[in-house]
């Protein structure tokens, strides 16, 4: 059973930047991911990778859940990122995101080293993977990656990298810009929708890229909206100051909490009357109005649990 984790909002964080992992642990995200992979350069990586087990081990997350990006395992990082995080902190990680994810066998060589790091430590407790779907070859195999492991709990789109995988010129990653403006629909619908679509098959969560410019909140505001009409359940994020906007977006409004608890008291009304069906305000509602309802409800209780 995957667990139920309200990731509105992932905030990244260069691991060998310790000031920062000290500000983003107080922030309002949802989630901090603790960056070992292209925000740190290659003479930092492992006093990132120490930053990394300090923070786990030292500092207090506040119920944010707390994730670490390990480098791609086309890199010489890869191996000892992720034992030596799990053999000194492996109790403190809630989530292991594992970038560049190409077929289902890296998700599966990821979870066979975290099966026998947990082995030998005798830890009772399952760390959960999270994969970025950011290359060509992972969006063609996002079906079978997304049923690759049972400790996978949700993918993740990763614009920029995608964008030079598939030789997509971009402006600024997560921006839609001239490009997109010549081109007669979304240049980036179908890497989004598959990612949507094989999450929700396979019940895990999926969230979309962070957006690269930190001047543009409005930008901000509308390719949240689009993520979140897409069906995402979140955003990442690269700056602070980006994650009120995202947590906004993906956070239920007060009228769509009214209308699903309508909804849930309309069918509760109909079983307790016998009627076989449901009507609000002189119009039906269907099985679909009454699942979006709970999941509506669900989410709401999910994200009051947070305040």
């Amino acid at each position: 059973m995957i667990p139920a984790r309200l990731e509105r909002s992932q905030l990244y964080v260069p691991a060998h930047r310790w000031h920062m992992i000290e500000k983003a642990v107080t922030s309002p995200a949802d989630a901090v991911v603790l960056d070992l992979e292209d925000a740190v350069p290659l003479e930092e990586k492992i006093r990132a990778r120490a930053n990394v087990i300090r923070a786990l081990t030292g500092l207090e997350f506040g119920g944010r859940l707390r994730v670490v990006r390990m480098n791609g395992l086309d890199t010489p990082f890869a191996y000892r990122d992720l034992t030596e995080v799990m053999e000194a902190a492996g109790e403190r990680l809630d989530l292991l995101m594992l970038p560049k994810a190409n077929a289902a066998r890296d998700v599966q060589f990821v979870e066979t080293l975290l099966t026998q790091v947990e082995a030998a430590q005798g830890s009772s407790q399952a760390t959960g993977v999270e994969v970025q779907i950011e290359t060509v070859a992972g969006v063609l195999n996002v079906r079978e990656i997304a049923a690759a492991s049972p400790r996978l709990e949700a993918l993740i789109f990763g614009p920029g990298d995608f964008a030079a995988s598939a030789q997509m010129p971009i402006e600024h990653i997560g921006e839609r810009g001239a490009y997109d403006a010549d081109y007669p629909g979304d240049r980036w619908h179908h890497a989004m929708q598959s990612i949507v679509l094989a999450a929700r098959a396979h019940g895990l969560r999926c969230l979309d890229g962070p957006y690269a410019p930190l001047d543009n909140p409005d930008g901000l505001a509308r390719m949240t909206r689009i993520a979140r009409g897409l069906g995402f359940d979140g955003k990442q994020c690269i700056h602070p100051r980006q994650l009120d906007v995202v947590n906004a977006a993906f956070s239920q409004t007060p009228e769509e909490v009214a209308h699903a608890q309508a909804v849930v008291a309309a069918l509760h009304e109909a079983e307790e009357t016998g009627r076989g069906a449901v009507s609000l305000e002189g119009r039906m509602v269907d099985a679909a109005n009454i699942r979006m309802a709970q999941v509506t409800l669900h989410r709401y209780a999910q994200e009051r649990r947070t305040l």
